[in-house]
């Protein structure tokens, strides 16, 4: 089975409108958030039917997802974030339309799931995506603002982190996120591959 191409079109659109939303309103630092990169590389995935791309953007974006989405409905009901990191959309300084989109995160699992149902689990998607990681961590660290924090470079769930120096604090980071986000889900889709 392959990808329907209305799924392509209108994921092809929303990355045409989001990019350039995102850009003009945050900046292009904020594509180095891994899950803003998994927008770009799921499209490349969908329109090549590529199961490791797909794959590698699942692993990427499920627990990230449901984890983003528990942070801001624990805020939006008991107004307490119990993970961190959605503060921003209870900021009024922020731009109501950055916060609107965001909610991108709730819908990318559900594309990348998607393609992984009809494509199939490629096994190297954990090794895949913690390599593209391990490249996109130091590279955040050296190219955008400290004080973005983007993809928790200066410190977990956006506070910033002085217990670690750098030079150790960066390898245990791009150790962690395999660790703690992408093998759950790598071994959640194994076993449920095994009982399809």
């Amino acid at each position: 089975m392959g990808i329907p191409l209305g799924v392509k079109l209108v994921f092809s659109l929303w990355v045409l409108l989001w990019a350039p939303t995102y850009a003009w309103l945050l900046g292009p630092q904020n594509f180095f958030w891994l899950c803003n990169l998994a927008n770009f590389l799921l499209l490349v995935g969908l329109w090549r039917e590529s199961r490791l791309l797909c794959s590698m953007q699942w692993l990427a974006v499920a627990l990230v997802g449901l984890l983003w989405g528990l942070d801001v409905a624990g805020a939006a009901l008991l107004g307490v974030h119990p993970i961190g990191g959605t503060e921003y959309m209870f900021d009024p300084q922020q731009p109501l339309l950055t916060r609107g989109l965001s909610f991108y995160h709730l819908g990318l699992p559900l594309v990348a799931g998607f393609a992984v149902w009809r494509l199939g689990y490629d096994r190297r998607a954990l090794a895949g995506q913690a390599l593209l990681t391990a490249v996109v961590i130091p590279l955040t660290y050296l190219v955008t603002e400290a004080e973005r924090n983007i993809n928790w470079v200066e410190g977990p769930f956006g506070v910033p982190q002085e217990g670690l120096p750098t030079v150790l604090y960066l390898p245990l980071l791009m150790i962690g996120w395999p660790l703690a986000l992408y093998l759950p889900v790598h071994l959640a889709t194994l076993w449920a591959g095994r009982r399809r």
